[in-house]
C-alpha cells in the first residue's frame, strides 16, 4: 500500500472488529439501534478509501467437513456448497466486480475473494459470513544457499540427521519411513533429482501457482527440494525418513504465496492421504486464530501431523509469525549444531589495537584461521548491502560493515559474493554486538561503535591495513540459532516453538541433480516432519497427540554457550532427539502447558488443567510427580497429585490447579516445570504464566522506504498491536535527537506503510548520517525503535 496518505489512520479500524451481520447503511460510529442475532469477525488492517484490489480468506458460519465430523455434527460438501454459493450470489449482488478465486470445504469452510479495499467493510453485511481474514504473503523461511560443487561435496556434509539420531534409528531399530507419505507444502519439489526420484510415485501432488497438476519446482526456485532432502532423501545423502513417500504441493511461486493457495494446499494434502505435512514457510503475523492455523488446527484432529517453521525473526521474544502460531501444529525453532570457539585480536598499521573484537561466525575453522596468514586490506562497505559493495575493491579484503540496516547473515553474503575474505561488523550503539551466528559465509569479526570510529579514522588516514591473532577457546554445545523466531503467541499465550532442531548449514538436495547448505527454521522443520514419519511406521495406530508428546517428551534442553539454560519461549522442550521418542515408555499430553495471564486487581486466581499420562510399557508404573514454578515464591501454588500408578498400556488423566496471587508479583512472566518420574526415567513437561500485561513489544519490525530531497520520508512499519500513536523523529546516528518530525495516532495491527514529511527543517540539517526514530505508545508504555538509518 505504498503512497498512503498521513491522514491513514482516518480511514482504518481495528484489526480485529465485531461487525453486524445485518450491518446496513450506518455512519462510521453510529450506534445501531436494531438487535441482532450473530456477529462478524474482521480480521487485518484496512484502508478504506483505497480502490487498490486485496484478497481476503471468508469463512462461512457453516463448518467444514472436518470441523462438523469432531463436533458431532452431521455435514457435507454439498449443503457447504449450497451455503457458500448462496454467501457469493449475496456478494456478487453486492459487489458485482469481486472475484472469487478458491473455494474450501474439508478444513476450512470459504472461499478467497479478490474486491477492492474499500469494498471490504461491506462483506460484514452478508448473511452466512462468520470471520473474514486478509489473504496474507508467505515466503520461505530461510537464508541464502550456499551451493557446493561436485568436487567438493561429501555424503559427510549431511551430519544433521545423525546428530539427533537418525542413523542409529535406521540401523538399530530398523525403521526409516517406509509406508508413511509427507506432504512437501513449500515451492515445489524437484522429482526428478537423483536423490529423491525413489520417493515420488505416479501422482505427483499439485501446483496451486500454475494451477496444474505438476508439482515440479519453478524455475530459479530450490526450497521445496532441499526441504524434501531433509525429510527422505536417499542417494548420495539420506534424510531423516529416506524411505518416505513424497507429495509436492507448490503454493509459493518466486514473489511467496499467498493464503488463498497454503490452505488449497493444506485441504488437498489431507485429501490425498499424507500422513504428515511439512510447511517451511511463514508471515510476520503473531496470531493463532488465521485461516491457515484454523486448517493446520483442524488437520491435526484429522490426523495427519503438522510441522511447521517458527519464523527467522530472533532473537527477541513474541517473534513467532503464522502458521508457526497454529495451537496443534508442531512449531520448530532452529539450533546450531556444536562448533569450536576463538579468540580474536586485531591490528590496523602502526599496531593499533581494538580491544573489543571478538569472533562472531565462521562457515569453517579453516577459513577462520586462515586470517592469521597474512596482511589484508580492508574497506568501508556501510551498512553491508548490496549497493554498499557496488564500486568498492572487495576481493581478497576484509569489508568494514555498520550494523543498522540488514541482517548479519546478509552481510557476509554479500561479502562473500563481492569476493572479500572475512568482515568485521561494528556496533550502532553503546556497548558490544550480543550476537554469536556460527556457519556465516565469510569470517566475521565483530567490534563495539567505539572501535569500529576508531577503524574508519584509520582508513581516513590512509592506514588500511589489517591483521589477525585468531587462537582457539573453546567448544560449544548445540545452541539455538540467533534468528530462529521466539514465542510466546500473543492472546493464546502459548509456548512456541514446541520444539527445536538443527538449522544452520543443513546440507541436501538442489534441483539439478546438485546440493547446497542453507539455514532457517525452515530447515529445522523437515528434521521433525521425518522424525514423524519414523514415529508413524513404528506406531501407526498413534494419533497426531501422540507423535507430538513423544518428540517433544524426549528433547534435550539446550543451554547457551555460557551454559544457561534457554528459556521455553527459545527452544520450547528442546532439541529433539530419535532414538529416545522411539522407545519411550510413557508419554504425557499435552508436552507443555500456559496458564494464561493474571492480573493484579482480581486478587487470588486460580486456574484448573489437566494432563494424561499413557504407560506404553508391559507393565504397571508409579510416577512421582513434582511441579516448580520458577522465581513464584509463596505467590504462586500448584496442587496436585504427588505420586499416580498407571497400568500397562493404560491412560490417565492427572487434575492440576495453579492459585496465583498477583498481587506479589512482578509483571513479567513465569516458568515451570512439571516433572514426572518413574525409576531412572524422567518426562519434563514445560509450562509458563503470565502476570499483567505481558511485554509484548509494539514493533515486529519496519524500515525507510526512501528520503527524498526535500525531506519525505516513506516508510512501513508491522505493528504487533493497536496502538495509541506512533511519533517520528530524527536522531543523529550516534541516537542523540535532532527534531521531531510527525504523529500518527490510533493506528491498528499489521503492516502499515506512512509518509512523515520533515520538509521544514530537512534543510538546515548539516550533511552526515542520521536515524530515523519512531516511539509508539499504547496505554501507559511507550517503546522507542530505529526504524532505519540514512544519509543526507
Amino acid at each position: 500500500m505504498k503512497g498512503i496518505l498521513k491522514k491513514k489512520s482516518a480511514f482504518i479500524f481495528l484489526s480485529t472488529l465485531l461487525f453486524l451481520s445485518s450491518f446496513g447503511g450506518m455512519a462510521m460510529g453510529q450506534t445501531p439501534d436494531r438487535s441482532f442475532e450473530s456477529l462478524t469477525e474482521l480480521k487485518g488492517s484496512y484502508d478504506f478509501s483505497s480502490d487498490d484490489d486485496v484478497t481476503v480468506m471468508i469463512q462461512l458460519d457453516e463448518p467444514s467437513v472436518v470441523e462438523a465430523k469432531h463436533k458431532g455434527k452431521s455435514q457435507s460438501k454439498g449443503k457447504i456448497e449450497s451455503a457458500r454459493d448462496k454467501v457469493i450470489a449475496d456478494i456478487s449482488a453486492k459487489l458485482p466486480d469481486s472475484q472469487v478465486d478458491r473455494e474450501y470445504d474439508y478444513l476450512f469452510s470459504g472461499l478467497a475473494l479478490t474486491l477492492t479495499e474499500k469494498e471490504v467493510l461491506q462483506l460484514t453485511e452478508v448473511d452466512g459470513v462468520q470471520a473474514i481474514y486478509p489473504s496474507i504473503s508467505y515466503e520461505a523461511n530461510e537464508f541464502e544457499p550456499e551451493l557446493i560443487s561436485d568436487e567438493a561435496f561429501s555424503p559427510a556434509m549431511m551430519d544433521s540427521a545423525p546428530f539427533i539420531g537418525a542413523n542409529e534409528v535406521w540401523e538399530d531399530l530398523g525403521i526409516t519411513g517406509q509406508g508413511v507419505t509427507v506432504a512437501v507444502i513449500d515451492t515445489g519439489v524437484d522429482y526428478t533429482h537423483p536423490d529423491l526420484a525413489h520417493a515420488f510415485g505416479d501422482y505427483k501432488g499439485y501446483d496451486f501457482v500454475d494451477n496444474n497438476d505438476d508439482p515440479q519446482e519453478g524455475p530459479g526456485q530450490y526450497h521445496g527440494t532441499h526441504v524434501a532432502g531433509t525429510i527422505a532423501a536417499n542417494g548420495r545423502i539420506q534424510g531423516v525418513a529416506p524411505d518416505a513417500s513424497l507429495l509436492g504441493y507448490r503454493v509459493l511461486g518466486p514473489n511467496g504465496g499467498t493464503t488463498a493457495d497454503v490452505v488449497a494446499g493444506i485441504e488437498l494434502a489431507v485429501q490425498d492421504g499424507a500422513d504428515v505435512m511439512n510447511l517451511s514457510l511463514g508471515a510476520s503475523i503473531n496470531d493463532a486464530d488465521w485461516a491457515t492455523s484454523i486448517a493446520l488446527d483442524w488437520a491435526m484432529a484429522e490426523g495427519v501431523v503438522a510441522v511447521t517453521s517458527n519464523g527467522n525473526s530472533g532473537p527477541n521474544n513474541w517473534t513467532v509469525g503464522s502458521p508457526g502460531t497454529s495451537r496443534e501444529a508442531i512449531s520448530v525453532g532452529a539450533t546450531q549444531l556444536p562448533y569450536n570457539e576463538y579468540d580474536a585480536t586485531l591490528f590496523t598499521s602502526e599496531g593499533t589495537e581494538y580491544p573489543s573484537t571478538e569472533v562472531m561466525g565462521f562457515s569453517n575453522d579453516e577459513d577462520l584461521l586462515a586470517l592469521n596468514e597474512g596482511v589484508y586490506e580492508f574497506f568501508n562497505a556501510g551498512f553491508g548491502t548490496v549497493a554498499d559493495f557496488e564500486g568498492t575493491d572487495a576481493e581478497g579484503n576484509i569489508a568494514l560493515i555498520s550494523r543498522g540496516a540488514i541482517p548479519f547473515v546478509e552481510m557476509a553474503e554479500n561479502a562473500a559474493a563481492n569476493g572479500a575474505v572475512g568482515v568485521i561488523v561494528y556496533n550502532n550503539a553503546d556497548g558490544p554486538i550480543p550476537f554469536v551466528i556460527p556457519g556465516m559465509d565469510v569470517p566475521t569479526l565483530k567490534l563495539t561503535a567505539a572501535d569500529g570510529q576508531k577503524m574508519l579514522e584509520e582508513l581516513e588516514n590512509g592506514n588500511n591495513e589489517v591483521s589477525f591473532e585468531i587462537d582457539f577457546a573453546r567448544e560449544v554445545g548445540e545452541t539455538v540459532a540467533d534468528f530462529s523466531s521466539r514465542g510466546p503467541v500473543y492472546g493464546t499465550w502459548m509456548i512456541k516453538p514446541d520444539v527445536s532442531a538443527p538449522g544452520v548449514d543443513i546440507v541436501s538436495t538442489f534441483p539439478d541433480d546438485s546440493y547446497a547448505s542453507l539455514q532457517g527454521t525452515s530447515m529445522s522443520a523437515p528434521h521433525v516432519a521425518g522424525a514423524a514419519a519414523l514415529l508413524l511406521e513404528n506406531n501407526p495406530d498413534w494419533n497426531t497427540d501422540q507423535v507430538k508428546a513423544a518428540l517433544m517428551n524426549t528433547a534435550e534442553s539446550i543451554s547457551d554457550a555460557d551454559g544457561n539454560v534457554y528459556p521455553f519461549n527459545t527452544q520450547g522442550a528442546g532439541s529433539i532427539r530419535l532414538v529416545e521418542a522411539l522407545t519411550t515408555e510413557t508419554l504425557v499430553t499435552p508436552g507443555s502447558y500456559s496458564f494464561g495471564v493474571f492480573e493484579k486487581e482480581n486478587g487470588r486466581q486460580v486456574e484448573r488443567q489437566h494432563f494424561e499420562i499413557m504407560n506404553l510399557s508391559n507393565e504397571r508404573k508409579r510416577y512421582e510427580i513434582d511441579v516448580d514454578i520458577y522465581d513464584g515464591s509463596d505467590s504462586i501454588r500448584v496442587s496436585t497429585n504427588n505420586n499416580l500408578n498407571v497400568k500397562a498400556g493404560k491412560s490417565q488423566k492427572v487434575n492440576m490447579n495453579v492459585e496465583v496471587n498477583a498481587s506479589g508479583l512482578e509483571a513479567g512472566y513465569y516458568e515451570g516445570m512439571i516433572t514426572l518420574t518413574h525409576g531412572n526415567d524422567e518426562i519434563e513437561v514445560p509450562t509458563i504464566l503470565f502476570v499483567m500485561d505481558p511485554d509484548y513489544p509494539h514493533l515486529s519490525y519496519g524500515g525507510i522506504t526512501s528520503v527524498s530531497d526535500e525531506g519525505i520520508f516513506d516508510f512501513y512499519l508491522n505493528l504487533n498491536r493497536d496502538v495509541d500513536y506512533v511519533e517520528t523523529y530524527i536522531f543523529t546516528a550516534g541516537l542523540a535527537p535532532v527534531a521531531f518530525v510527525e504523529e500518527f495516532g490510533n493506528l491498528p495491527q499489521g503492516e502499515h506503510d506512512l509518509t512523515a514529511d520533515a520538509s521544514d527543517f530537512y534543510d538546515l540539517l548539516p550533511p552526515g548520517e542520521y536515524a530515523f526514530v519512531t516511539f509508539i505508545g499504547k496505554g501507559d508504555v511507550e517503546e522507542g525503535y530505529v526504524v532505519g538509518y540514512f544519509e543526507k
